[in-house]
Parts: C-alpha cells; structure tokens; sequence
C-alpha cells in the first residue's frame, strides 16, 4: 500500500513538471540585487507604472526618467522602461537622437559597473511603433531579462532578440500581472 502510494505520489510530481512551465527557475536563476534605477528609454508615462509596481512590490529603487550614467553610483540593477511618448520626450527637453545618445552612455556605463541591464515593456501594442522598436532593438540585446506585456510582443520582436541572446523574457498579459515577477526577480 505504501509502494503504491509512494508510486503515485512522484507520478504526480513528475506530471507536474511536465504540465507547468518552468518560468520561476529561470526568474531564480536570474535574480537582480537592489537598490535598483528605474529610468525611461523613450519618456513615455509607462516609467510612472513601473515605479508603482515596484513600489507594490517593496523594493529599493530610485525613479529618474532622465537618468544618466552619474545616477548609477550605488546601483546594483539597471531598469529601463521601453516605449517613446513624442509629448513624452517634448517635455524633457529631449529628441530621439538625444534620447537614444542618454540611454546608450548610461547602459554602456552599466556594464563597465557591472551593474545588469533589467528591461520592462509595460504599454502593450500601442506602445510599439518605429520610434519604440528602435529602442527595444538597440538596448534589448544588452538586457538580463525582459518582462514585456503580451500584447506588445504580437510581432515576436522581444521573442526573436530574447532567442537571439539567450535572455529571459517573461510575457505578462496586462500590467498589473508585472507584479509578481518583477517582485520575483529581485533579492
């Protein structure tokens, strides 16, 4: 009786493992260390979300949606929110080529600290466009990990550079689901 019950047991188990995707193992294996730096790449109000989930979430982190290489003095993780907002940019005083020329020198500082690159996705398909796929392609490739709701990947863009990269990419199916595995992420 015990024999059968024990056989029973692991056969569940094991269907288990073979049912459930294994997403939180690559989140463990890739955790992030606070404090952390939100900072936008494209000025779109999306970094104001991703400051609201981390703050749900309990974490150490400093907003600045104009971030610059100086800011990472004590940093241990680099956050950039994805997505361009052309009023967004306006109101900082900012143009894509300057924008692009920002986020480059503070990820490019990043790495010289060793401090490693998380990327977040928030604003869906209507914060996809030609100005905002620059972005994602050109700081993507750099990125730990990417957490990108479901409906801004329609085109596979994140799938494609993920793979390309071998970078972790978590789709999420609206914002507020971005909580528990930005949550997770992190020490």
């Amino acid at each position: 009786m015990k024999k059968t019950l024990f056989i029973t047991l692991l056969l569940l188990a094991l269907f288990a493992l073979v049912i459930f995707p294994q997403e939180e193992k690559e989140v463990a294996s890739s955790l992030f260390e606070q404090p952390f730096l939100i900072t936008s790449a494209g000025q779109s109000a999306d970094v104001r979300l991703a400051s609201v989930l981390a703050k749900r979430a309990e974490l150490n982190f400093i907003l600045s949606k104009t971030a610059t290489p100086k800011d990472l003095e004590n940093i241990k993780t680099l956050a950039v929110v994805l997505g361009v907002s052309l009023k967004g940019l306006g109101a900082a005083g900012l143009d894509m080529a300057k924008e692009k020329e920002r986020i480059n020198l503070l990820v490019d500082e990043a790495q010289k600290k060793n401090i490693p690159l998380l990327c977040l996705h928030l604003g869906g398909e209507e914060r996809r466009g030609q100005l905002s796929d620059v972005l994602i392609s050109a700081f993507l490739p750099k990125a730990k990990m990417v957490i990108v709701v479901k409906s801004g990947n329609k085109d596979k863009l994140f799938t494609r550079i993920c793979e390309e990269h071998k970078i972790t990419l978590l789709e999420v199916e609206k914002i507020v689901d971005t909580l528990e595995p930005l949550k997770n992420a992190f020490k």
